[in-house]
């Protein structure tokens, strides 16, 4: 049996168009929020169709020394073009994108996961600096 972990695909987001995409500053102040923005297909548009579509993001973050992350966001993408007349029929698509903003004193990681209901679970991560 495989580990969850071992599931999940990463990639230089410049060149995959699954992978999320983590927007923040790098340095924060200890009481300053942190705003967070996640997406896929910033590089490399994602189709986001009936058949093909990133379902939803997650934001998660890991202090320093911390044990266990802390679930920050999580959206869910429901319009992919489907309609009561068919597939790719309703004009209206999601941009999967999230932005949250939270406080923290402690540096630590930002980890997004995505998932495409094509191409399974994708990672990515960044370390933000509290001073």
């Amino acid at each position: 049996m495989k580990d969850f972990g071992e599931l999940m695909k990463s990639a230089d987001w410049k060149t995959e168009k699954h992978a999320p995409v983590i927007e923040c500053a790098d340095e924060v102040a200890a009481d300053q929020a942190i705003t967070v923005t996640a997406s896929v297909g910033k590089e490399i548009a994602h189709p986001n169709t009936t058949a093909h579509f990133i379902a939803w993001i997650e934001l998660y973050f890991l202090p320093e020394g911390g044990q266990f992350p802390y679930q920050i966001g999580r959206a869910e993408f429901s319009a992919h073009g489907a309609s009561a007349q068919g597939a790719d029929s309703s004009g209206v698509y999601t941009n999967p994108s999230v932005t949250v903003s939270f406080k923290t004193e402690t540096s630590g990681t930002i980890y997004a996961t995505s998932y495409c209901n094509v191409h399974g679970l994708w990672k990515n991560a960044r370390e933000i600096t509290v001073k």
